[in-house]
């Protein structure tokens, strides 16, 4: 008789599966529908049949290991005809988010962005930040004149703490996803990535700003463009960021009322109307993104409010980044309209608390639902050089 293999269930990880929204996990009974229906499973590798066994064992190492949790795009497929209401889509979306929690670097900040009655400190922390600056600087009161956020929060304050922070995120992923490739590379089903990184790489990145793979999902159609709005949404303000960063330390243009200096005239043949028109182009440009994000919230709201004939929850994971970016939205917009209406009592403390999203967008970015996209990602890369994708 050949040796057998101990399996050593972590009943402490199942609880926490189940309350963070895979409470269905028990339902299944091994069918295997949920791989037949799924439109995205390796034929010589299918998901999530393995999956939804290994959590119901509670195998905590072993599905750290395994690719197949981030392969799988949410389509549901595999929830509609579920025979038994298991819920497999919304057990790998809990799996998923175990998964950052467990890779993320410093982890109790994972774990505070991940616990929604904790959710309100990781706004406090920008908010007293934010205060203590201005307060330090003498510029914890309304301004005087025309409405200029710059006399009001200095962009020589707020650059170095959105600087600060994005190098955080950067170390942070660095980190993150190095333990996370760590653990998919000893994956105890020896699927070693042993291929062409560049050329992975490559494949993924075209691949993901594509979307290819959502348009294979039959029953949930509506995410492809709800995901594709949201990405290319977040992608556009990135753009718009660096832009800013070069109007203002590369041209030097620090304000957009100064159309009549010298500097930024030489800059543009001496032309009011070209730095007119540059600088609408950017403004409209980053408007545009940030509508395109507000867009794919909504429509991510909506699509899981729809009847699909088949019944899944939005995490509090899921809606909690949802209403950030609603809210980043709304903030943002407001605060252009009211600088235009030069009303400064309500601009103000609005700006305040777009600075407070935008602070929690980047600098939590490696614990909220943003972070697939790095670790699908690395996943996706993973399983294209292991030849299973």
């Amino acid at each position: 008789m050949g040796d057998g293999t101990v399996v050593t269930p972590d009943l402490d990880f199942v609880k926490s599966l189940k309350s963070s929204g895979a409470d269905t996990v028990k339902r299944c009974y091994q069918c295997a529908t949920c791989s037949a229906v799924c439109s995205l499973t390796p034929p010589d590798d299918p998901f999530p049949r393995r999956e939804m066994s290994m959590a119901q064992w509670g195998l905590k190492a072993d599905l750290a290991a395994d690719p197949n949790i981030w392969l799988c795009h949410n389509c549901n497929e595999c929830t509609k005809y579920c025979p038994r209401g298991a819920r497999p889509g919304d057990v790998l979306a809990v799996l998923r988010k175990q998964a950052i929690t467990e890779n993320a670097f410093p982890g109790f900040l994972a774990k505070i962005v991940g616990e929604p009655k904790l959710l309100i400190l990781t706004f406090l922390i920008p908010i007293v930040l934010f205060l203590l600056i201005l307060n330090a600087t003498g510029h914890l009161n309304i301004p005087d004149g025309p409405v200029v956020y710059d006399h009001f929060f200095p962009i020589h304050y707020v650059d170095p703490i959105f600087l600060t922070s994005a190098t955080f995120v950067f170390i942070s992923f660095v980190i993150s996803i190095s333990r996370f490739w760590k653990n998919l590379n000893t994956n105890p089903h020896k699927l070693m990535a042993e291929g062409n990184l560049v050329k992975s790489i490559v494949e993924t990145l075209k691949e993901f700003l594509l979307h290819k793979k959502f348009e294979k999902c039959t029953v949930n159609k509506d995410r492809t463009w709800a995901h594709r709005f949201v990405f290319f949404g977040f992608l556009g303000l990135f753009i718009t960021t660096n832009w800013a960063v070069f109007y203002i330390y590369v041209l030097g243009w620090h304000s957009p009322y100064r159309v009549d200096d010298p500097a930024i005239l030489a800059l543009f043949n001496g032309s009011k109307e070209l730095v007119v028109l540059c600088y609408l182009a950017f403004k409209g440009f980053g408007n545009l993104s940030a509508l395109a994000l507000f867009i794919g919230a909504v429509l991510i709201f909506n699509n899981k409010a729809k009847d699909k004939g088949f019944v899944t929850k939005m995490s509090a994971f899921d809606s909690s980044f949802n209403v950030v970016v609603m809210l980043l939205f709304i903030t943002g917009i407001l605060s252009e309209l009211l600088r235009w209406g030069n009303v400064a009592n309500i601009a103000y403390p609005m700006y305040f608390a777009h600075l407070v999203f935008v602070f929690y967008t980047i600098a939590f970015l490696p614990f909220t639902k943003l972070a697939h996209m790095v670790y699908r990602t690395t996943a996706i890369v993973y399983a294209k050089m292991a030849n299973k994708d």
